[in-house]
């Protein structure tokens, strides 16, 4: 006769520890998305300029202003997103049963939620401009660069969720 084997499910309890870092996980996702976009906004404007603000010295230095604290944002919190996100991913590896953490998979829905949310309002102020005759090339390009960004992150949780979902 052969032992039978029983399916027990640890239940891990979220330590302030975990909490925590998986909270700067997705604080220093969210600022290098937005610092990442605020940059090529600020780009895309500076290359493909309104023709009504051609030559406007204020607008060029409060555009590199802007490309400039965007990019220290982005030095500071990209690295601390990937350290983090690096380390956290060890950690499921030593503990699988990690991944299951609540406060984790609360952080990557609400991150679906707001990925989702921000493609979602995009393409309505797309559609807005279009009927509205205001749809640029600056405004295009820009609405690319938010589903690329926001596409892509939605799309890597999503991911990581179905792959690991063991509800």
């Amino acid at each position: 006769m052969e032992p039978q084997t029983v399916n027990v499910s640890v239940q891990v309890k979220t330590s302030p520890k975990d909490f925590f870092l998986h909270l700067l996980e997705m604080v220093a996702l969210y600022a290098s998305a937005i610092s990442f976009l605020m940059i090529v906004f600020s780009m895309i404007n500076f290359y493909v300029p309104d023709p009504l603000q051609q030559g406007d010295y204020y607008r060029n230095t409060s555009l590199r202003e802007h490309i400039r604290g965007s990019l220290s944002a982005l030095i500071v919190f990209f690295p601390v997103f990937l350290f983090v996100n690096n380390f956290l991913r060890k950690s499921y590896e030593i503990a699988p049963e990690k991944r299951n953490l609540s406060v984790r998979k609360w952080l990557i829905y609400f991150t679906l939620f707001v990925a989702a949310l921000v493609m979602i309002g995009y393409l309505v102020s797309a559609i807005y401009s279009f009927l509205g005759g205001d749809l640029t090339l600056q405004f295009g390009l820009q609405v690319l660069s938010i589903f690329f960004v926001a596409g892509s992150i939605f799309s890597y949780y999503l991911n990581d969720v179905r792959k690991h979902n063991t509800e």
